[in-house]
């Protein structure tokens, strides 16, 4: 049984591993859009910005795009899955 329990606990390290490099891989390849590109862009029913702040970060920001939807980053792909495909999901940070 512990011989079980170590493969399965070794397998799932193993895939969160590779989910977080992959998951950093594609943000580093992410096309980056400017304020005046998202300004834009935010008329557009098609578009969803998703503002992946934290806690502090987000509650002591002054500045908050309208009709942004907060949404956790870890959680980020159950909360996409939501969303028809051909929607553009703009992720914002800052």
């Amino acid at each position: 049984m512990k011989t079980l329990l170590s493969a399965i606990s070794k397998i799932s390290l193993s895939l969160a591993l590779v989910s977080i490099m992959t998951m950093n891989s594609v943000a580093a390849n992410a096309p980056r859009l400017s304020k005046d590109d998202l300004r834009q862009m935010l008329d557009n029913p098609k578009v969803v910005v998703a503002d992946v702040r934290t806690g502090r970060d987000w509650n002591s920001s002054e500045f908050k795009i309208k009709g942004a939807v907060r949404v956790d980053y870890r959680q980020v792909v159950s909360w996409a899955s939501k969303y028809d495909k051909d929607k553009i999901i703009v992720f914002y940070c800052a």
